[in-house]
């Protein structure tokens, strides 16, 4: 379903009074399908503003779209948004990353400056917000974005245990592996072994276990020995490299260098013939939302390739794309993450390698 998110925020003072509105349409017969407005209390324009995307885009999830056109008079969300400028103010990178993380549970977003005048209903919302603001009153204070808190999260979650495969001959040459079928190495069998013993340690039993199609992520769930039979996720499988299948960073540099610093550049670039991580991301939201709704207030072992693990966790964390390239996941490194029924999310381990290092 295609829907139009028009979004709008202001402050009255900068910082001041705020408040943010966003209104949902379908995007045929433009029928008003949501409003969302709150009050801030006192804060910027461009966090108002981006308060009322967050709004937007939670209220089209909601509802179901796969297909979001963004609408706002704020140059400077649309341009951040859409990977143009930099967000250099450290106030607005959190809410920046919120955004991001909403819009890959998406297939397909735009992002779209319009006048102030063609944002009326959003503008109106906002305005009402501010008002609100500024008598201390917030009428649809259930709508605002979501905040930071130090409460514990309520409730048993659906805890996904992130095992990355055991290492392939292509691995241990440091070579792009993406859809290339190969099996795990003699050294690669042994991490999946100890990975196993890891996993049968824990207290809490598993209940599913699940992977990637493709071999090395299988022949690691099958040395789990869980007595389970394996689910197989396609939405789990590495990102498609393309043209880069094989190769190693060094070659990919001097064979394409615009190529590959177009694609360091943004999520939004895919290798020649290949994938965008922002794909990627889209089917990796899907999983996590299908484990979570099939297995609540259980344990489950998800199976899968450097990329879907570090996407998840960047969106776990609300972190931004430079986290993609700054860590570092080892063949059979674990992970985890706490998936509880109301959305909260906590990240309980990264890349934990105990279990390599005391098998040597």
């Amino acid at each position: 379903m295609r829907l139009v998110v028009e979004a709008d925020g202001g402050a009255r003072g900068n910082p001041g009074p705020a408040g943010f509105g966003a209104v949902v349409r379908d995007a045929v017969s433009g029928q008003v399908l949501a409003e969302r407005s709150g009050a801030l209390g006192v804060a910027t324009n461009n966090v108002a503003e981006y308060s009322g995307l967050i709004a937007g885009l939670t209220a089209a999830a909601k509802l179901g779209g796969t297909a979001v056109d963004v609408r706002m008079d704020s140059k400077l969300v649309v341009e951040q948004m859409s990977g143009r400028w930099q967000i250099k103010h450290p106030g607005l990178r959190p809410l920046a990353a919120e955004a991001a993380r909403l819009v890959r549970r998406f297939e397909t977003v735009t992002f779209t400056w319009i006048p102030r005048a063609e944002n009326a209903h959003a503008d109106a919302l906002a305005n009402a917000a501010m008002d609100a603001a500024a008598s201390g009153a917030d009428p649809k204070a259930e709508a605002a974005a979501p905040r930071p808190s130090w409460d514990p999260p309520a409730g048993t979650p659906t805890r996904l245990l992130l095992l990355r495969h055991g290492e392939t001959e292509l691995t241990a040459q440091r070579r792009y592996s993406g859809r290339g079928d190969v099996p795990l190495s003699t050294h690669g069998r042994t991490q999946a072994r100890a990975a196993a013993r890891r996993i049968a340690g824990l207290r809490a039993p598993v209940a599913a276990v699940v992977s990637s199609p493709l071999a090395r992520c299988v022949q690691t769930a099958e040395a789990l020995g869980t007595g389970l039979s394996i689910v197989v996720d396609p939405d789990l499988v590495e990102c498609d490299f393309g043209a880069w299948e094989g190769k190693t960073f060094s070659e990919v540099r001097e064979q394409w260098p615009d190529e590959m610093a177009a694609w360091l550049a943004s999520t939004e670039v895919a290798p020649p013939e290949g994938e965008s991580f922002a794909a990627v991301a889209a089917r990796v939201s899907r999983v996590v939302h299908r484990l979570r709704d099939a297995y609540p207030a259980q344990l489950v072992v998800a199976v899968s390739h450097v990329t879907p693990i570090k996407i998840l966790l960047r969106d776990a964390l609300a972190a931004g794309d430079a986290f993609l390239h700054r860590m570092y996941l080892d063949p059979a490194g674990l992970s985890i993450v706490d998936l509880y029924a109301d959305g909260g999310i906590a990240v309980r381990a990264v890349n934990d390698t105990a279990h390599l290092a005391a098998r040597g």
